[in-house]
């Protein structure tokens, strides 16, 4: 329950530096674009779309609660590091709609076993919590994921529609 009340204050803070915050000078995806590669950079928090080596557009993120490393495992709060395929999409997630990563690939899958513990699933790239997308920019002001790449709800309808489901994501750290 303390968890629950924590989260509620922190988006409630959040929420009030959204009030502050600009969006002048948004520069919007053009509808026909069409990514053949996502490239996420931890340490940067940002999400980059490519079409042919060549950038479209970059979105700044939210990671992991627990960001530093690779995930390791479930529960750890991590968000992965590696290749992987964006293979399916979720219109009624939990969270404004949501692009599943193919995380744990065989060798998450092996360092997991090898530790004798479950690598965990269910890493998306997705928006913010349902009926929580008046949060904004702001949600970016700490890390605050389960081990996901979190984007507003208008970069999520962007992303939507300019990433098929098959196109590769490179996570670096």
């Amino acid at each position: 329950m303390a968890a629950d009340t924590i989260r509620k204050f922190a988006f409630t803070t959040i929420a009030l530096l959204s009030f502050i915050q600009s969006s002048i000078g948004i520069e919007l995806l053009p509808p026909n674009a069409r990514a053949d590669k996502v490239i996420v950079l931890k340490q940067q928090r940002v999400l980059m779309l490519l079409e042919q080596d060549r950038v479209l557009k970059t979105y700044r993120i939210a990671l992991g609660g627990n960001p530093k490393g690779p995930k390791q495992q479930q529960g750890d709060h991590r968000t992965p590091e590696g290749l992987y395929v964006l293979d399916r999409r979720n219109e009624r997630s939990s969270y404004y709609r949501s692009i599943h990563i193919s995380y744990p690939n065989t060798q998450d899958r092996r360092n997991a076993a090898s530790r004798g513990v479950s690598p965990g699933g269910d890493v998306m790239v997705h928006g913010l919590p349902n009926g929580m997308g008046w949060i904004g920019n702001a949600h970016r002001a700490r890390d605050w994921t389960d081990g996901c790449i979190a984007v507003t709800n208008e970069e999520m309808d962007e992303i939507w529609r300019a990433v098929p489901d098959g196109t590769p994501i490179e996570i670096k750290p």
